[in-house]
């Protein structure tokens, strides 16, 4: 950061922007909108910038660089603003090694830690540019220097003495670029709408559902009970037998009632197919619960011929990897469930590792959860009647998520019928 007074061969400025730094930017950063996005983070926090070099790539593969003079009032407001273009992939010109500081205690990061997005990273180490593994936003980057190597570290696995990435300096972020999509596709990207298309839209998700796993990919299920209580198990059951889905998320609600529809044909105690309340019917779930504690898990059920129909029932016959995260409101809970907050965060975080794909139905938080764990290298879809589901996710920074707002059953009946039509081919 150069603190110098403006001189009169300096462009025209706010005379009180005295603090400056030059930064550069590369790829598609006009389609893509990574340039208006930096300049308007610039004036919006306060300070003015100057372009003083750009070069427009000619084709829409050619990628895009320029190199911007940022100016601020204070040095603090520069470091803040550097802070946040960072995000946009906006690097300093000077360059520099990453600064580390070390842990002072577990549990913890140093003050100044650098903030992770969910966007890939790289750090400077001794001048090379270094991958950081296990993206995720709202981490701390370690630093290995006996291997020279980085990954992202949640606060709560911070181990004292260990060494982590401080400030902005020598670090740089890629955010997701431009990919080439059909119309369709790419006018389910724009902002949360209940009047899209949702056929097309629909027809598009199936293909990437069907394609994901004819490439070998894994897809994340993250399931609500409203999946059970609109009658749209089965549909689930049949995308996992199917091999379509590669693992499951969900809380306690979606099990119990899955498991409460297998035993008694209700969920919350209604009929599913005529949708009417059936005698002493609240109690079903939590007579499912205790049968399965009785059990000792819900694959010991299926193992003994106790549980024989249901998402859970598929997936412990076809080996999906299911995780059953816990809420103060559970009833029982379900042997599998784990309640322990943070031992949820580390089971999924391993879990994620291998997903390439996911598609996040009805359920807000955990939706969110697992939003915040994946990096922005997958591909995630998310359907709710809410809006607001969809809105929090990319407020939270999950960028990649594609929402679509509808109904749980009339959705999935569409994809599992278009599934079935790309399998006919």
């Amino acid at each position: 950061m150069t603190d110098r007074q403006t001189s009169p061969d300096d462009p025209p400025t706010d005379q009180t922007h005295s603090f400056l730094e030059e930064v550069e930017i590369r790829g598609h950063i006009i389609d893509s909108l990574v340039l208006p996005k930096v300049l308007d983070c610039i004036t919006t926090s306060g300070g003015s910038f100057h372009i003083k070099h750009i070069e427009i790539g000619h084709d829409r593969t050619d990628p895009s660089e320029a190199t911007i003079e940022v100016r601020a009032a204070t040095r603090e407001a520069l470091q803040g603003i550097l802070s946040r273009i960072a995000d946009h992939g906006a690097v300093p010109t000077a360059g520099g090694d990453c600064e580390l500081a070390a842990a002072d205690r577990s549990g913890s990061f140093p003050e100044g830690f650098y903030s992770t997005t969910n966007q890939r990273t790289e750090v400077r180490i001794d001048g090379q540019w270094k991958p950081v593994e296990l993206q995720e936003m709202d981490c701390g980057v370690q630093v290995d220097r006996q291997t020279d190597t980085a990954r992202c570290v949640a606060m709560t696995e911070v181990e004292k003495g260990k060494s982590f990435v401080v400030g902005h300096r020598g670090v740089r972020a890629f955010p997701p670029e431009r990919v080439e999509q059909d119309h369709a596709f790419a006018f389910m990207n724009s902002s949360v709408s209940t009047e899209k298309p949702k056929g097309a839209l629909i027809r598009e998700i199936a293909r990437l559902l069907f394609n994901n796993r004819a490439g070998n990919g894994k897809t994340l299920l993250v399931g609500g009970p409203a999946i059970i209580h609109t009658g749209s198990g089965d549909l689930i059951c049949e995308l996992v037998r199917g091999g379509y889905i590669g693992k499951l998320f969900a809380g306690n609600a979606l099990a119990a009632h899955d498991i409460e529809q297998s035993f008694y044909g209700t969920s919350l105690g209604v009929n599913i197919h005529q949708g009417s309340l059936v005698d002493a019917g609240h109690e079903h779930h939590l007579r499912s619960i205790n049968r399965i504690r009785r059990a000792g898990s819900i694959a010991a059920a299926v193992e003994q011929g106790i549980l024989t129909s249901g998402i859970m029932y598929e997936c412990v016959r076809g080996g999906v990897e299911f995780q059953l995260a816990g809420s103060i409101r559970d009833d029982g809970p379900l042997p599998d469930v784990v309640t322990d907050a943070l031992e949820n965060q580390r089971r999924m975080r391993t879990a994620i590792r291998d997903i390439s794909f996911c598609l996040m139905i009805a359920t807000t938080l955990h939706s969110i959860a697992v939003g915040n764990l994946l990096p922005a290298s997958v591909q995630v879809v998310c359907v709710d009647i809410n809006p607001s589901t969809v809105i929090k996710l990319s407020d939270r920074g999950s960028f990649q998520t594609i929402g679509l707002v509808t109904d749980v059953e009339p959705f999935l009946t569409a994809l599992v019928d278009e599934v079935r039509r790309l399998e006919a081919k």
